[in-house]
């Protein structure tokens, strides 16, 4: 039977609340909203916090909203609210291609973007499709609010650069005009991590790219942003010889590894025929805006 260590528990009533708990129980301490990540990692001694701050009840890190140019989205927001909001999906497709294929509606009921982030998985959903979107996270402590890029926020596998008292709050995303975005995976079984995920976003200028965004899932962390797939997508006009070569690029940045879930080559094949079929939809989108 998988049976967490003993450990203290403290519902916080406010943000501050929170950040004040995990400041004075510093790197024992340990965020828990929707568990589903946390909890199996301690079950198997993965993970050992002495204090968990259960941030349930803080409403006011639980909205999607549009404001200055921006899509704001609290920590707090759950798989489900994002699949079923409508801002969401007019401005950032990706998200509702992404949310229907994540885990299961147990998961995607509790589970939250906050959560997602931090945990930096590299086979993760919401990490990809963050990094298309080239987020902005907003990181809080007792000092107040800083600014991170998503690129900065995610350090290496399960590492990201929230320190010890400090909390993840909210995820800024920039509205763009004629922009688009999709996401395509590729998993054994419905609800499944990847075996290879894809994110991109595409903004078009006239008949030109002007801007492209590329996140992996489940390929290795070096590869995750496929800056040169990006570089040579831009300034090009959109076609399949163009998003082709984007494919070639971002298969050959990556690190895959053979496992359960297939073989390296196998996972760079994906990434090609992924990446240029995520670039050509989200091409398709931004043309018709």
């Amino acid at each position: 039977m998988q049976v967490p260590a003993a450990f203290e528990y403290e519902r916080a009533t406010s943000v501050g609340h929170a950040i004040g708990l995990l400041s004075r129980f510093g790197a024992d301490a340990r965020v828990i909203a929707g568990g589903h990540s946390l909890l199996p990692m301690m079950k198997l001694r993965l993970a050992r916090p002495e204090f968990l701050v259960d941030i349930n009840d803080l409403a006011d890190l639980d909205f999607i909203r549009a404001r200055n140019g921006t899509l704001a989205i609290g920590a707090l927001t759950r798989h489900r609210s994002l699949l079923e909001s409508e801002l969401v999906g007019r401005l950032f497709p990706i998200f509702h291609d992404a949310e229907r294929v994540i885990a299961d509606p147990i998961v995607r009921n509790r589970g939250t973007i906050g959560g997602s982030l931090c945990q930096a998985d590299p086979s993760e959903d919401l990490s990809a499709v963050c990094t298309a979107l080239e987020a902005t996270c907003i990181i809080e402590s007792l000092d107040g609010p800083r600014e991170v890029t998503i690129e900065d926020f995610h350090r290496g596998p399960y590492e990201t650069d929230v320190g010890v008292g400090e909390m993840l709050t909210e995820i800024r995303i920039p509205v763009r005009p004629r922009t688009a975005s999709a996401y395509h995976k590729v998993d054994r079984k419905a609800g499944d991590w990847a075996v290879v995920a894809v994110g991109t976003q595409v903004t078009m200028d006239g008949d030109r790219i002007g801007d492209v965004g590329i996140g992996l899932a489940a390929v290795g962390f070096d590869g995750l942003h496929a800056q040169a797939a990006r570089q040579a997508v831009r300034g090009r006009p959109p076609s399949d010889e163009v998003f082709a070569a984007a494919g070639r690029l971002a298969a050959e940045g990556c690190t895959p590894v053979t496992d359960g879930r297939g073989s390296a080559e196998y996972k760079r094949h994906l990434v090609r025929e992924l990446t240029a079929r995520g670039l050509r939809l989200a091409a398709e989108r931004a043309s018709v805006l």
